[in-house]
């Protein structure tokens, strides 16, 4: 199903931050050494939530809700959050990148379908997704170096 409401899209946002913060707590309880920025990056989620949510309700209208403003595959950003028993911490970071990649490209996404119609919403997608580069960053250096 495309999603094609910012109310969808903003109910999409919440899950898929909600995967990823669960993705990191189970991080930090499986991956000791760094559990501290693992349990951040998850309370992170929550503020970027809270971030667009308070864009969006700024500058909701019905009139505005019942414009269509996106054209959003939601398969397109699902990832996977399960850790297996024996997976190694470098193959999880690996997987951490790719989720950042996901939401990165979703928070980029809905920014560029929604520049035309309103500001405060696609601002707000831009900076998160601008947050989760950096995160990016901190997560490829937690990689091993490779000799």
């Amino acid at each position: 199903m495309v999603l094609n409401t910012c109310s969808q899209v903003m109910s999409l946002a919440k899950e898929l931050e909600g995967q990823s913060a669960h993705f990191y707590k189970d991080l930090a309880k499986r991956f000791s050494r760094d559990k501290d920025l693992y349990l951040s990056f998850a309370d992170e989620n929550e503020d970027y939530v809270t971030q667009i949510e308070r864009a969006y309700y700024g500058v909701i209208t019905d009139a505005f809700e019942g414009c269509f403003a996106f054209n959003i595959d939601p398969e397109k950003y699902s990832f996977k959050t399960e850790l297996s028993e024996k997976e190694a911490l470098s193959d999880a970071l690996k997987r951490a990148l790719e989720i950042e990649e996901k939401m990165i490209h979703f928070y980029s996404d809905a920014a560029e379908q929604s520049k035309s119609l309103m500001a405060d919403v696609p601002r707000a997608f831009r900076m998160v997704a601008k947050k989760r580069d950096l995160r990016k960053e901190k997560l490829l250096s937690l990689l091993p170096v490779k000799a």
